[in-house]
C-alpha cells in the first residue's frame, strides 16, 4: 500500500510537470503566469527551479516566499528559513564590513578562508575551470575545499552563503519529499553526500550550515575519483538545531527550532531515503557527520537494503586500519603481529567505536576468523571517553561501547578502575598505539605523551585523528619533542613534517578519510554492487596499507602523501572534467 501511494505521488508530480510544458495557443491569454512582487508592475517569469536561482535577473535567494518556492519548483533548493531583503542586505553588509576591516587593518579572516572564497566564486562562474584547478593542484587545495578549512566554512556558512548548491530537506517538508526530489534537474545522480549537521567534524551541532561538508566531500569525489560533477548532489536534512547560539541568530539560514528526536526524526530520514531511491534507484548515499546516537542506528537501518555507507563510522575505520597495519610494518614486525598490538583509544563516539569494531574484526580474521578469535580480540583495546576508562561498572553505558568495556577485576589487576584517566591508562597499559578520535584539541597533553615513553614498543604510534586542525589531540612537534624521534605519527588534518636535525625527518602522516571514500564510491559505482559490505571496506583499507613501499614504511611513512597522488593522477589519470566535458548540454550548472 505504501509503495502504491508513493508511486501515485511520483506519477502525479510528473503529470503536473507535463501539463506545464503543454502550450495551448488559444489559451495564452488565460495562461497562469508566475510573477515577481518587485517593481511597479508584474514581470513574467518563464523559468523554474535552478534556472531561476542561477539567473541574476530573477534570483531572490532566501527571500523567495514558501508560496513562490512551491509555484516555481524551488522547494528544497534553498535553506528553509525565508529571509526578508533587509535581512539579506544586513548579512551582506556584515560580511562586507569584515572585508573592509581586513583591507584596512590586515587580515581578519584566515588566509585559508580567503582562498575558499576565491575558489567558491570560480565554482559559481565556471565549473569546468574550477575542477581543472582543483585536480591540477590537489595537494594545495584539498585542505581548502575539505578539512580543515571546510570546518571554518561551516561555522560561518550563513554569512558566506551567496548561491544555493545542493538540496535542503527540512522537518517542514514532511509529506512533500517524494515530489521535491523532482525539483532537482538531473535525471541521473550517482553520488549523494547527506548530513543533518548534528556533528560537523569536531565542531558540534552546526545545523543547516553543515551542508558545507557535503559540498566539500563531493568536490573530492569529482577531483579524486573522476565522478561526473553533473551527477553529484550534496544534501542537508534540516531537523532543527540544539545550538543555542544559532537559534538566537536572526541571520541563521536554517529552521530556528530544536532538533527532532526519536520516531519523528527517523520518519524524516526514512522519507528522504525513500524519495531519493525512488527517483534514482542506483544512487550511492554517503552519510556524513551524524551525531553518534544516530550514526550506528541509521547505518544498520539502511545498509542491507540500499547502496549507502557512513563515512564517519566506516571510512574513518578503514583509514585507521590502514594506518594501524602500516604502524606494525613500521615497527619492523610482520603484519600477522597486528592482533598483539595494545591499543588505547581516546574517544567513544561513532568514529572511535567504528575504528575499534573494524580493528577487532581485522584481528579476528588474522587469528582464524573464529568466534573465539573475535571474542579474544576485544581484550587488545582500552577505550577512554570523557568520563575516563570504560569498564563494566559504568552506568548507562552506550550499547555500541559495551563490548569494549574492560572487566573490573581485570582492570584492577592492571592498577586501573572505572573512570581511570587517560594518563593513568597509558602509564599502566604501556600501549603500542595511542589512538585519538575524541574531538578534543590538546587531549594528548605533556603528561600523556610522557607516559607513552614507557611503551613496550620500541616505536610507539600516535594517531591524533580528530578534525579540524584545532581539534587534533596533539601536534607532530609535541609528539616528537616529548616522546622522542623514534615514533610514528599520524593526524586527520595536515601538518608539516618535523625537522629532527642531522638530516632526519619526522614524518607527519595525514590519515584522512579522503584516501578511501572516493574509491569506495567509485568502486561501488563501477562494480554495480547492491550494497557496500564490510569486505569491500576491508579490501580498501588493506589496499591503502599496501600502497606504501617497505623503504617508506621504515622511515615512518604509513600514508601516501597527497603530492604522490597528484603526480600519478596528472600523468595518467582521467577525469570527467576532461576538455569541456564538465559542461551541461543546456549550459546549466547543477551542482
Amino acid at each position: 500500500m505504501s509503495n502504491f501511494y508513493n508511486q501515485t505521488r511520483a506519477a502525479s508530480s510528473l503529470m503536473r510537470r507535463l501539463k506545464r510544458s503543454v502550450i495551448n495557443p488559444t489559451a495564452v491569454s488565460r495562461a497562469r503566469c508566475f510573477t515577481t512582487t518587485e517593481g511597479h508592475r508584474p514581470t513574467l517569469v518563464h523559468k523554474r527551479s535552478l534556472d531561476i536561482l542561477h539567473d541574476p535577473w530573477f534570483n531572490k535567494g532566501t527571500a523567495f516566499s514558501m508560496t513562490e518556492r512551491d509555484r516555481l519548483d524551488l522547494r528544497g533548493l534553498l535553506p528553509p528559513n525565508v529571509m526578508s531583503s533587509e535581512q539579506q542586505i544586513e548579512r551582506f553588509m556584515v560580511d562586507l564590513k569584515r572585508l573592509e576591516v581586513q583591507a584596512r587593518d590586515g587580515p581578519s579572516d584566515p588566509n585559508a578562508l580567503a582562498k575558499w572564497r576565491i575558489l567558491n566564486r570560480l565554482h559559481d562562474r565556471n565549473e569546468t575551470m574550477y575542477y581543472k584547478v582543483l585536480i591540477a593542484n590537489i595537494e594545495e587545495y584539498a585542505p581548502i575545499v575539505y578539512t580543515p578549512t571546510v570546518g571554518l566554512v561551516c561555522q560561518n556558512y550563513s554569512g558566506l552563503f551567496r548561491r544555493p548548491r545542493g538540496m535542503y530537506f527540512s522537518a517542514e517538508d514532511r509529506g512533500e519529499m517524494m515530489s521535491m526530489v523532482y525539483n532537482w534537474p538531473a535525471d541521473q545522480v550517482d553520488m549523494i553526500v547527506v548530513t543533518d549537521g548534528s556533528r560537523i567534524l569536531g565542531l558540534g551541532d552546526l545545523g543547516v550550515q553543515g551542508i558545507g561538508i557535503a559540498i566539500g566531500k563531493l568536490d573530492l569525489y569529482v577531483a579524486a575519483a573522476g565522478i561526473n560533477p553533473q551527477r553529484v548532489l550534496p544534501v542537508m536534512i534540516d531537523v532543527g538545531t540544539n545550538n543555542e547560539k544559532l537559534l538566537k541568530n536572526p541571520l541563521y539560514l536554517g529552521l530556528q527550532q530544536h532538533r527532532l528526536d526519536g520516531d519523528e526524526y527517523i520518519a524524516v530520514i526514512d522519507e528522504f531515503m525513500e524519495a531519493v531511491f525512488t527517483r534514482w534507484p542506483n544512487v550511492i548515499v554517503q552519510f556524513e557527520d551524524f551525531q553518534s546516537k544516530w550514526a550506528f542506528k541509521l547505518l544498520q537501518r539502511y545498509r542491507n537494503a540500499h547502496r549507502m555507507f557512513n563515512d564517519d563510522v566506516q571510512g574513518t575505520a578503514g583509514v585507521a586500519i590502514a594506518g594501524l597495519l602500516g604502524a606494525v610494518r613500521a615497527q619492523g614486525r610482520p603484519m600477522i603481529d597486528f592482533p598483539k598490538q595494545k591499543i588505547v583509544v581516546a574517544g567513544a563516539g561513532s568514529a572511535g567505536i567504528g575504528v575499534v569494531n573494524a580493528a577487532r574484526k581485522t584481528m579476528a580474521r588474522m587469528l582464524g576468523n573464529t568466534e573465539h578469535a573475535f571474542d579474544s580480540a576485544k581484550s587488545q583495546f582500552w577505550v577512554v571517553d570523557a568520563n575516563g576508562l570504560i569498564t563494566d561498572e559504568r552506568e548507562n553505558i552506550d550499547p555500541d561501547a559495551l563490548p569494549f568495556a574492560r572487566n573490573t577485576n581485570e582492570a584492577g589487576r592492571q592498577g586501573l578502575r572505572e573512570g581511570s584517566s587517560l594518563v593513568e591508562v597509558v602509564r599502566q597499559v604501556r600501549p603500542d598505539v595511542l589512538l585519538g578520535l575524541s574531538g578534543v584539541g590538546g587531549l594528548f597533553s605533556k603528561e600523556v605523551l610522557e607516559a607513552l615513553k614507557g611503551s613496550t614498543s620500541a616505536k610507539p604510534a600516535i594517531f591524533a585523528m580528530s578534525n579540524p586542525t584545532k581539534n587534533a589531540e596533539c601536534t607532530p612537534e609535541e609528539a616528537f619533542s616529548i616522546v622522542g624521534d623514534n615514533i610514528i605519527f599520524a593526524s586527520g588534518s595536515p601538518f608539516r613534517d618535523v625537522d629532527l636535525g642531522n638530516g632526519q625527518i619526522g614524518h607527519s602522516n595525514q590519515g584522512n578519510n579522503m584516501y578511501l571514500f572516493p574509491g569506495i564510491g567509485l568502486g561501488t559505482l563501477l562494480s554495480g554492487s547492491r550494497i557496500i559490505s564490510d569486505g569491500m571496506l576491508q579490501a580498501a583499507a588493506e589496499r591503502l596499507a599496501a600502497y606504501i613501499t617497505e623503504d617508506e614504511v621504515l622511515k615512518g611513512m604509513i600514508f601516501p602523501p597527497i603530492s604522490k597522488y597528484d603526480k600519478r593522477y596528472n600523468k595518467g589519470g582521467s577525469s570527467s572534467c576532461g576538455e569541456g566535458s564538465c559542461r551541461r548540454g543546456s549550459g546549466r550548472r547543477i551542482s
